[in-house]
């Protein structure tokens, strides 16, 4: 257990914020910094599954398009082959993403699930975007071609995905971005330290709370009474009115971890007027983020990078140097 603080103090001391005029060697590695850093004021967007407004999600293009933007870190979530590729997607079916039907029209008992295909069936399928229309030139990326692209460039969180820590991190020490990863799970603190101690090097890793739900509290309760500080924790709860939050990330900003808030989905985030959805709608996004600021928060995951994102820098809350 005393390890697993140890990594994260660790990381602190070779990390100072980019404000004390530390140069960095890339984009992705400043943004990193920043997230080892519970002083900076700087705050971390998230894209979930990219830009899938305007290219398939968790797509190449989808990341490009982020990256654009001036997003700090691309969400994707993985599955793997029948033989064993692990490949960008949500579902575990393929059928919302892809033109399986069509593919395989002549073949009505195929399953369209990720862990049946091979990956050279995956490849022949191609992407859709979010209103259906399949776009010929584009498939399903793998880890590898992501973190390819993301390299030195942007972050990336692991969402679904911590079942294959162990291949995921033979990818990305290949590739020399562990550091530019982070991953997350609701898994106990004993099997998290257990499986880091299994190797030299690792990601950043988050836990996911639901504060209003049993499992979460007790999660949250965990590292507050063993005293393990992760670099921040996922907080998730789907009703506003009883401060549970705010109760929540006062206790968390004390332990010196930062805040992650899903503004994706109302239900992620305290329900109706609190989501991206209601930022977009309203003639000031502040009256929707300027909330998770006043709280503390520090990383927001959003579906509208193009509205948060020159919200957070009028604030000067999005400006990165490196």
């Amino acid at each position: 257990m005393k390890r697993f603080i140890l990594i994260t103090l660790a990381v602190l001391l070779l990390a100072p914020s980019c404000c004390g005029g530390v140069k960095y060697a890339n984009r992705a590695e400043a943004i990193a910094a920043q997230i080892h850093d519970p002083n900076s004021k700087y705050v971390v967007v998230i894209c979930h599954r990219g830009d899938w407004r305007n290219c398939p999600e968790n797509s190449i293009p989808a990341i490009e398009s982020i990256i654009k933007m001036g997003a700090d870190m691309m969400e994707l979530d993985l599955k793997m082959t029948a033989d064993s590729v692990l490949v960008l997607s949500h579902d575990a079916d393929v059928r919302r993403c892809t033109n399986f039907d069509r593919v395989f029209k002549d073949q009505p008992g195929k399953s369209p699930k990720i862990c049946d295909l091979t990956y050279a069936e995956i490849r022949e399928l191609r992407l859709k975007r979010a209103h259906g229309i399949t776009i010929d030139t584009l498939h399903m990326p793998t880890l590898r071609e992501a973190l390819q692209c993301c390299k030195d460039r942007i972050c990336v969180n692991v969402d679904q995905g911590y079942e294959f820590y162990d291949q995921v991190l033979a990818i990305s020490e290949e590739l020399g971005v562990t550091d530019q990863l982070l991953i997350k799970s609701k898994r106990p603190i004993e099997v998290v330290a257990a499986h880091e101690a299994a190797h030299e090097h690792n990601m950043m890793y988050m836990p996911i709370v639901d504060i209003q739900r049993p499992a979460g509290k007790a999660l949250l309760n965990s590292y507050l009474e063993q005293g393990v500080v992760p670099l921040a924790y996922e907080v998730c709860w789907h009703d506003s009115g009883d401060g549970t939050f705010a109760e929540v990330s006062d206790q968390i900003r004390r332990q010196g971890s930062k805040i992650w808030v899903n503004t994706i989905w109302a239900s992620l985030c305290g329900g109706d007027g609190n989501d991206d959805d209601a930022a977009f709608k309203a003639k000031d996004p502040g009256m929707v983020y300027q909330q998770y600021l006043d709280a503390g928060v520090s990383m927001i995951q959003t579906d509208r990078p193009a509205l948060l994102i020159p919200w957070l820098e009028k604030k000067g809350r999005h400006t990165l140097k490196y």
